[in-house]
């Protein structure tokens, strides 16, 4: 237990330097000819990897859901990952990733495991202008593998549960409406978020919430676009939260990660004022312990709305209580 611990500590204490560690895997190929890729999934998500078990199909239930199973009490969904990528296994379906995403566990059919790498966000970079998928959110750079691959494909997990349980992602505004948020006129959100489909869920809500954003795909984009507002500022001789009202950011990003984002804006004199809220679908206490080392406002797991919103109202009028002591 102990040796566990430690290694729970170690994995965590990686984002301090803006490094993670990422679950290399196959899901076989689109075709014949062609070899398989190397996907990646963030080993924080990971809760176990257990071999494929008894899954039981429930009435009314479609692919790319293959039924539901038993693990270790607890019954959650099965999901064929290799169909959602469009990938045939040439063994079969022989392994079960059970993950956590946005207090939600689920399990993901795969051919095969390959290992762990540790990497620095600075290697994993944006897919959107490379890759067509829909599925895949970004493309991390790798060294030194055995079997000469030297990139893998990070899934956008949002996307495919978002797809599969559509009405369990809905964003509901309508239940927000009526809550004042305290921004000065002009002052916009600052969002970093990779995945597409959370995008789009933060742009309605935070559009529900009627508090100006501005979005952006990595945190390295964000903090580009956080110091070019801190030079107007600057030039024009205002406060920065004339210009920005918050920063609301992921957690798992390319390039840079929202802890380094976070610790970025509270080491910078200029911009320490700006209320940080960390959303990500990243759970769990040593998580949460890192965002309170950083300095972050607030931290909310995805995606309920009306939690989201209470946060921001919540850090919103904390700092303006400061501002004003």
């Amino acid at each position: 237990m102990d040796n566990f611990q430690k290694d729970i500590d170690e994995r965590a204490n990686l984002t301090l330097s803006n490094r993670f560690e990422l679950l290399l895997f196959r899901l076989g190929s689109s075709s014949p000819e062609e070899k398989p890729e190397l996907y990646g999934i963030n080993v924080f998500k990971l809760r176990e990897i257990v071999p494929m078990t008894a899954i039981t199909k429930a009435a009314g239930m479609k692919p790319p859901l293959l039924g539901m199973a038993n693990i270790r009490g607890q019954v959650i969904p099965v999901i064929d990952l290799p169909a959602v990528a469009g990938c045939t296994p040439s063994t079969g379906l022989n392994l079960l990733l059970v993950t956590e995403y946005a207090r939600n566990t689920q399990a993901f059919a795969v051919e095969s495991v390959d290992n762990i790498v540790r990497l620095e966000w600075s290697k994993v970079h944006a897919a959107e202008a490379g890759v067509s998928s829909r599925n895949i959110t970004s493309i991390a750079m790798l060294e030194n593998q055995e079997q000469g691959s030297n990139m893998a494909l990070v899934l956008d997990v949002e996307q495919i549960l978002y797809d599969i349980i559509p009405s369990a992602r809905d964003v509901k505004t309508e239940q927000v409406k009526n809550k004042t948020f305290n921004m000065r006129p002009g002052s916009i959100a600052i969002v970093a978020e990779d995945s597409k489909v959370a995008r789009s869920m933060l742009e309605k809500g935070l559009s529900g919430m009627g508090i100006p954003a501005e979005l952006h795909n990595t945190g390295l984009e964000a903090w580009e676009k956080i110091k070019i507002l801190a030079q107007q500022a600057q030039a024009e001789g205002v406060p920065i939260r004339d210009k920005i009202s918050m920063v609301l950011t992921d957690l798992e990003m390319p390039e840079m990660d929202g802890f380094t984002l976070t610790r970025n804006i509270k080491s910078d004199p200029r911009l320490k004022e700006i209320p940080v809220v960390i959303h990500s679908s990243l759970s769990g206490s040593a998580n949460e312990d890192h965002v309170r080392k950083v300095g972050a406002n607030g931290y909310v797991a995805k995606f309920e709305i009306n939690e989201l919103s209470s946060v921001i109202h919540k850090v919103l009028e904390e700092a303006n209580v400061q501002r004003t002591a």
